[in-house]
């Protein structure tokens, strides 16, 4: 297990080039991607480069895009902010990526926006993996967004709740701009209902200490709580709340991993446990999408499982594979321009920006977690 473990960081750290010869005319594009391979976030952060990884190598396997051979290039920030500027900056001057795709955290990716990182290199930002409102408003043209927000997560939690009768809302969140995002989501929502958070609690990014927000937010006494975190402090929360105060409901963002949740929390306390979703399922193949993700990855990386996260940032970069074939003009600013006219569908997940809008879908959908930690629709 070891050893395949650090086979899989490895081929996510290079860049993946498999089962295509191109031309010897054909230029090289570079697609960077800038993701935690260690640290806190290490297991959705290979989730998402995976992703990205099976939609290269079976683009590459097929010819390439327009002609030319896709290059993935992978750096680990380690979920460090600091880090994600400065590899950023290195994926643009050294690395010469025509466009950069699937970060992870609000705060990493707004530090990119408040330094210029992206304006400077006039590169495009594709999939996110991230609905935070703070790279949506105001407006700026640099972050192609695939997901909904966390906005339009939270009030389809919220319309949830009030249509069971259940109007006593807590939330837990990552005291940082994502999880204040995703809070300033729920309140906005829950305004729209004429209703006022119970109680709150946070952890700090980076950690799994959740004690005190457990205390926090059962003061309240909340029917349900909206958890805006990643994946194991959530795990944690989940645990130690449900311990406490077994009937109350617990309602997750679309961020985390509902069967890394279920290992995680255990499945007494995982069982049940609503998360939204921004992606339709990739389990079922009920979607061409979705069966093509699940035939690339049989196929290119077949020791590894199917998950939402993975599948997100797959259609990403479908995404900008397309654009990439239609481009012509490789160059960051011709991916852009191609990015900016995108209009399609997937197979049952259209995809649609203009030249002032870069939310290409509000798709969301609420999952439940199993006995057996699978996600019920």
């Amino acid at each position: 297990m070891k050893n395949k473990v650090h086979r899989l960081v490895a081929g996510l750290m290079t860049s993946v080039v498999l089962g295509f010869t191109a031309p010897s005319h054909a230029e090289t594009v570079v697609i960077g991607q800038c993701v935690p391979l260690s640290g806190s976030l290490a297991s959705t952060g290979k989730a998402m480069a995976l992703g990205v990884k099976i939609a290269i190598d079976a683009a590459n396997a097929s010819g390439g895009a327009g002609g030319h051979k896709l290059k993935h290039v992978v750096k680990d920030d380690g979920y460090q902010t600091a880090e994600t500027v400065r590899l950023t900056q290195e994926l643009i001057k050294q690395d010469k990526a025509a466009a950069l795709i699937g970060y992870a955290g609000t705060g990493n990716i707004a530090e990119l926006l408040k330094q210029n990182v992206l304006a400077d290199g006039g590169i495009a930002l594709v999939a996110p993996y991230t609905g935070g409102e703070a790279l949506r408003t105001p407006y700026n043209p640099w972050i192609f967004h695939i997901r909904a927000s966390y906005s339009d997560e939270a009030e389809a939690m919220v319309k949830q709740f009030v249509t069971t009768g259940i109007t006593k809302i807590a939330v837990f969140y990552q005291n940082d701009p994502f999880g204040q995002a995703g809070m300033a989501g729920v309140e906005r929502a829950l305004e729209k209902q004429k209703l006022k958070l119970v109680s709150k609690g946070s952890y700090e990014k980076n950690t799994e200490d959740v004690a005190a927000a457990v205390k926090q937010i059962a003061q309240g006494n909340p029917q349900a709580v909206i958890m805006v975190g990643v994946v194991r402090p959530t795990a944690a929360f989940v645990k130690a709340f449900r311990a406490e105060n077994p009937g109350t409901q617990l309602f997750s963002i679309s961020v985390v991993n509902g069967f890394e949740l279920f290992q995680l929390a255990g499945a007494d306390a995982a069982r049940g446990v609503g998360i939204t979703q921004v992606m339709p399922s990739p389990l079922g193949g009920v979607t061409r999408i979705a069966r093509e993700y699940n035939e690339a990855l049989k196929r290119f990386a077949p020791d590894e499982q199917p998950s939402y996260t993975s599948f997100e940032e797959y259609v990403g970069a479908r995404v900008l594979i397309e654009a990439i074939r239609k481009a012509g003009n490789v160059s960051p600013s011709g991916v852009m321009k191609a990015l900016e006219n995108t209009d399609m569908d997937l197979g049952g997940f259209p995809v649609r920006f203009s030249n002032n809008n870069r939310a290409g879908s509000k798709y969301v959908e609420v999952t439940v977690i199993s006995k057996d930690g699978k996600h019920l629709r």
